[in-house]
This record gives structure tokens, C-alpha cells and sequence, in this order.
């Protein structure tokens, strides 16, 4: 299986070339994070970046978080933010590679950075990491998957047949409280680990 390229990545953090990053947690999983109640969830935050929604998290008293990328600045610059976040939840490794088990995994532009090609591993990565009746929960772009990229785009469409197979999708649906940049191109998905 293709690798994912670690020196790409780290290229563009050290260059700040993070057109992506909106400095901020995501509107869209700010609510839904809003909503859970249960404080000791294990979470899991793969191709994090810089990782707005774990400080989040974190800060709301959810301390069960992991953190992963495979370039290690957005995670030095985690740990910059959140003194107290614990070395052994910030994971510098290729998602691909991960061993370990969820309740719930955050998407946030994580997806439409990788290949297309990788789509398939990552749908049976992601049921493969959650624990039974675990989640994946996020945002998936809502455009045409254009030959250039990232970001690479998709459509509801092509997300069901590639996700359904693997999942119980219990919402996918254009994202009505998407940042202004973003308005009208992204889908918040729920998708629930299917256990047959």
C-alpha cells in the first residue's frame, strides 16, 4: 500500500503553507462535541494537524484524546498550546500504521487530504480502529474530486457507496453551520461502526 508522504507535510507546516487551517475549532463539530456527555469517550483525532478540536476537547474535560499526523511540528505545536496534554497521546506516525481501538474518531480535513486512491484503506481503517458501535464523525467536502488536490473533493454519492459497505450512516447532510470559505461544500456525517 501507497505510503503517505511524511516530508510533504512537514514541508508545509515549517512553510506555514496551511491554507486549510482556520485557527479555530470547526463550527460544525464544536456542536457536536457540545452535545456528548460522556467525559471518558477515547478519542481519536488522525491527520490533526494543528489540532483546534482536540484543544477543545481537552479544555471541555475530555482527557481520554489522541492526537495523530504524520508530521510532527502540528503536534509540537499542540503541545505549545496545551502544556498539560500528555506526550503519549500526541501519535507521530502514518494513520495507516496505527494499532489501537475508539469510541469515537474526529474527521477534520483529514480525508480530502488524502490520494483518492487511499479511500478504501481508510474507510476499512477506521471501522478496523473503533470499538463496536464506535463513530466517525466529521466533515467531508462537497465538491467535484478534481485530478489536483489536496484538498480532493467528493460528493454524497460517491461517500454512501464508498462508506455504507463498512458502516450504518446515520446522518450525511450538507453542513448548515459551515465556516463562510466553506458554505454550501461541506457534508457532517455520522456514521456508526456496523457490527455484521
Amino acid at each position: 500500500m501507497k505510503k503517505l508522504n511524511k516530508s510533504f507535510w512537514e514541508h508545509r507546516y515549517r512553510e506555514n503553507k496551511t491554507g486549510w487551517d482556520v485557527g479555530h475549532v470547526s463550527l460544525p463539530i464544536k456542536t457536536y462535541i457540545d452535545q456528548l456527555t460522556n467525559k471518558d469517550l477515547k478519542i481519536l483525532i488522525p491527520g490533526a494537524g494543528n489540532s483546534y478540536e482536540a484543544e477543545y476537547l481537552w479544555k471541555k474535560g475530555f482527557k481520554n484524546v489522541f492526537v495523530l499526523d504524520i508530521a510532527n511540528q502540528p503536534l509540537i505545536n499542540l503541545k505549545k498550546r496545551l502544556t498539560d496534554f500528555p506526550n503519549e497521546q500526541l501519535i507521530n506516525k502514518d494513520f495507516f500504521e496505527l494499532k489501537d481501538s475508539f469510541d469515537l474518531i474526529i474527521e477534520q480535513t483529514f480525508f480530502c487530504a488524502l490520494q483518492p486512491n487511499l479511500r478504501k484503506n481508510y474507510s476499512n481503517k477506521m471501522n478496523e480502529l473503533l470499538e463496536e458501535n464506535g463513530k466517525l464523525v466529521g466533515l467531508l467536502f462537497n465538491f467535484e474530486l478534481t485530478k489536483e488536490g489536496p484538498p480532493f473533493g467528493g460528493s454524497k454519492t460517491e461517500y454512501l457507496n464508498l462508506f455504507s459497505s463498512v458502516f450504518k450512516i446515520n446522518t450525511l447532510e450538507k453542513s448548515y453551520n459551515s465556516i463562510k470559505p466553506r458554505e454550501h461544500k461541506e457534508q457532517f456525517f455520522i456514521f456508526e461502526k456496523n457490527n455484521h
